[in-house]
C-alpha cells in the first residue's frame, strides 16, 4: 500500500531538524519501499504493508531513537488522499490571493467534533471536512482576520499538521505515480 508519513514540526523555525536525505535514510533501513521525500516540511511518500496505526507508533519511536525528537507521525494512504483531493475545491490555490491549507487530524480525532471546535468566520474563512482533515481558506486580505490564526499554540493544533493545499496536491501527484 502506498501511504505518506506527515511529520509534525520537523524544520520550522530551525527547530526539530532532520535533513530530508537522512530521514529517507531512516525510512529505508526500516525496510520501507520506493521512499520519496517531498520538500523539507517532513513528507515522505512510501510502499509498506502495515496498517497506519503501526506505522505511526514505528515511526514515531524510530525518530525518537535516531533522532532524540518525540515528533507526531501522521500516516495516509493514498486512498485517503484520494478522497481528500475529490472534497478540495479545484480553484482553491494557495497564492498571493488565497491562503488554504489542510489540517490533517492525528488518529482518533473525528473531524465533525473538531469542526465544532473551531469558529469559522461567515465572509471571513471557509472551511470543509474531510477523513480526517479539515480544508481551511481564506482570502490573502483576511489572513490576520481568519480564526485560524487563534488556534496556533492550543491542545487542538498540537494533535494536527498542516499542509498547504499546494504541497497536499503534490503528494497526491507522487503518491499515484508510485
Amino acid at each position: 500500500m502506498v501511504y505518506v508519513a506527515l511529520l509534525r514540526g520537523i524544520n520550522v523555525g530551525g527547530k526539530n531538524k532532520i535533513g530530508m536525505k537522512y530521514l529517507k535514510e531512516t525510512f529505508l533501513r526500516l525496510g520501507l519501499e520506493s521512499v520519496v521525500t517531498y520538500i523539507n516540511s517532513g513528507n515522505v511518500v512510501f510502499v509498506d504493508h502495515h496498517t497506519k496505526d503501526v506505522l505511526e507508533k514505528k515511526l514515531r519511536q524510530e525518530i525518537y531513537l535516531e533522532y532524540d525528537l518525540d515528533i507526531p507521525v501522521l500516516i495516509r494512504s493514498r486512498n485517503d488522499f484520494e478522497s481528500l483531493i475529490k472534497t478540495l475545491p479545484e480553484d482553491w490555490k494557495n497564492d498571493d490571493t488565497m491562503k488554504c491549507d489542510v489540517l490533517f487530524l492525528e488518529s482518533g480525532l473525528d473531524e465533525v467534533a473538531v469542526m465544532e471546535k473551531l469558529t469559522v468566520k461567515p465572509g471571513i474563512d471557509t472551511a470543509l471536512q474531510a477523513t480526517g482533515a479539515i480544508i481551511w481558506s481564506v482570502e490573502r486580505k483576511n489572513v490576520t482576520r481568519s480564526s485560524l490564526t487563534k488556534i496556533v499554540g492550543t491542545d487542538l493544533y498540537k494533535k494536527m499538521t498542516v499542509r498547504n493545499v499546494n504541497t497536499t496536491r503534490k503528494l497526491y501527484e507522487i503518491m499515484k505515480s508510485i
